[in-house]
Order: C-alpha cells, then structure tokens, then sequence
C-alpha cells in the first residue's frame, strides 16, 4: 500500500504548532513522519515530547541521521537502543558507511528500519547488498534539496530509483509545500526532490512520483503545508493514474458514465493519434447524438457520436490536434497540471478520468 507523510522540526516550532499540524495530517490520512537530527540543536526533550505525541496517533517516525550524528550522540552503529528509547520506528542514513555497517544495523534487535538515501547515484545499494542485510528492515528515501536549481533530474531520479524497485525495497520521495515556510535549514527556496517540480501544485508533484511507479510513499518535505494541501494530497488516486477533465459542454448520462464511470485502458494497438478507450462502445448502446464538433487539440477528450456507427461510444484523448469531420464529441480537456501524463499511459496501461 502506498503511503503519505510530512515532515516535522521540533526545534524550529512550538510544540503546540507541531501538535496542530499533526492532528491534522492524522484526519487526511497521512501515516508517515520524516524528522530529522543532521540539524537538531540538542534539545532531544522537545524532540522526545513531539514525537511521542506523534506516536499517540500511530505515525510511523524515521529520523534522518549520518555517523557523525551518531558519534556525536555516543551511539555506535551496532547498538541502536538510543533509538528505540527515542520512540521513533527508523533511521535514515544521509550518508553512508562501508556497506558492512547497514548490512548489520539492519539486524538490530529493536526492529528498527534502516532507509538508505537513495540519490547518491553510486553503487551504494549494491554495496550494502554484497554484505547480506535483513531486506525485511531495509528501505530507501531520496533526499530533497532546499537551493533552488538543485534537485534531481528527471533522469537520474528515475536511474536511482530502479535499483531499489529493481531489488524490492520501498521507495520514499519528497514534494513541496507551496504554503510551506522552513524546512531543516535555513534556506527557504522550496523542498524536494525534483527539481522540476518545485512550483507545481502538491497534487501534481504527488501524482507525478506515484504514477512513475517508482515511489511508494511521498512525504511533504516542508512546514507547515496548508490544510487544503493535505486535503488534495489525501484525494489522489495512488495506485491508478487519475487525469482531472475540465468539461465544456453538459454531458448526457451516457456520455457522463463513459467519461467518469469507466476504468479505461490504452488499446494495445496503439497509434500516434490518441489514447483509445475502445471497451465503453460495447457496454453503451444509447444515442449520442453529435454536438461539440470543433476541430481537436492535443489534450482534449472526446467520445465517438452516432455518425461513427461501429464506433460510437468510444472515448478518445488526443495526442495531437486532429480536424474533426463532425463524427467526434469534444467533451472538456485535460487539466493542464495534468498534460505531463499523457506520456505515461502506454499500451494497457489502465487510467479514470476525474471532473474538476
């Protein structure tokens, strides 16, 4: 099951701010927490209270930490109980050892998860797998990168990130709070993990690492995200790519339960022209009279009307602009945000279409 999270920073907030902000993540549903000690002033008691406040609601709690954060803490890799007194369920590793050490953390006795970076764009994971480590406790997260024109392409996001779903472990990435102030640091231009998705809309950065079917969890990176942030993130579709229409015409229950009732599917036969839903022709024989005839752009959504016999009742989204020969019913198009999907839905590939 894929999961959402956000992020917390004890010492760079109240507790009670951090006790709003968590009783709200907790009513939309997120089940993660991201927190961090690599920027901890010390205080492990604000730290000690937000988190067991965050335990009361059944989150699951990872810090990030390195072994300079660990020496400094007196804890050695291969006694973690400071870390189950902490309360927290994990520890991410910002950086590494030799390979050895995680292999071994991944056996302590308090069933600690240990989550690997996994923007390194080495052979660290491959590394940490010569040694054999307990894979049932081994897990990965990329970093975010708060600098603007400093996150992660979309090519080495995606090269990173198949050695871990390549190897079965689950994957976590970081979106960004557009209402969001502070972070773990001092720099506020953003918080995540690709670069290009630093001024899109949270829906969008989400949607975008879940439909890559290469991110099981994503977690807000920043605080304090808005209310109806996490009220959208709470409403996507993780598992099933889900497109937003805006329609521009009134749709007739037929046309209505073609568009949003039906789980579509790319023809295998694919061609350059559209993306075919070709199942809705069979299951519904009522008119569809013709209406909204214009010309097609790419992007657009249409269903096949009465002047196309054998084909009426298809529904179709436009790849590229196509001269409508009166035949097609242009119902709305796909919301712009959305757009960058188009090129995920290969052949079979299974989508719905959601009204804005």
């Amino acid at each position: 099951m894929r999961k959402l999270g956000i992020s917390i920073y004890p010492e760079h907030a109240t507790f009670e701010k951090n006790k709003t902000y968590l009783n709200l993540a907790k009513k939309y549903g997120f089940t993660r927490i991201f927190t961090c000690l690599l920027s901890s002033d010390g205080d492990l008691d604000t730290f000690k209270k937000t988190i067991s406040y965050a335990k009361n609601l059944n989150f699951k709690i990872i810090a990030d930490v390195s072994p300079a954060v660990l020496n400094k803490l007196g804890v050695d890799y291969d006694n973690l109980e400071f870390f189950n007194t902490l309360n927290v369920d994990g520890l991410r590793l910002d950086e590494s050892y030799s390979g050895n050490e995680e292999s071994i953390m991944t056996f302590n006795p308090y069933e600690l998860i240990i989550e690997l970076n996994a923007s390194t764009g080495t052979k660290y994971l491959e590394n940490i797998l010569s040694y054999h480590p307990n894979l049932h406790k081994l897990t990965g997260c990329h970093n975010f990168y708060p600098k603007r024109l400093s996150g992660l392409s979309k090519e080495n996001f995606i090269k990173s990130s198949l050695d871990f779903k390549k190897a079965g472990i689950r994957l976590a990435a970081f979106v960004n709070s557009q209402n969001a102030t502070f972070g773990p640091w001092n720099i506020s231009e953003g918080l995540c993990t690709l670069e290009e998705h630093r001024d899109l809309p949270i829906d969008t950065q989400a949607k975008d690492l879940f439909y890559s079917d290469l991110i099981d969890d994503v977690i807000i990176a920043n605080c304090f995200a808005s209310e109806e942030e996490l009220k959208k993130l709470s409403e996507i579709n993780k598992e099933l790519i889900t497109l937003d229409i805006e329609t521009e015409i009134e749709l007739s229950d037929t046309e209505y339960n073609i568009v949003f009732k039906e789980l579509h599917y790319y023809r295998g036969d694919a061609s350059n022209y559209t993306i075919r839903s070709t199942m809705p022709r069979i299951k519904y024989t009522n008119s569809i009279p013709p209406k909204n005839t214009r010309d097609i752009q790419k992007g657009d959504v249409f269903i096949e009307n009465d002047n196309y016999l054998r084909y009426k009742g298809e529904l179709h989204i436009a790849l590229q602009n196509i001269k409508n020969n009166g035949k097609s019913n242009v119902i709305g198009r796909i919301s712009n945000n959305d757009l960058r999907f188009l090129d995920i839905i290969t052949p079979w590939k299974k989508f719905k279409l959601k009204k804005l």
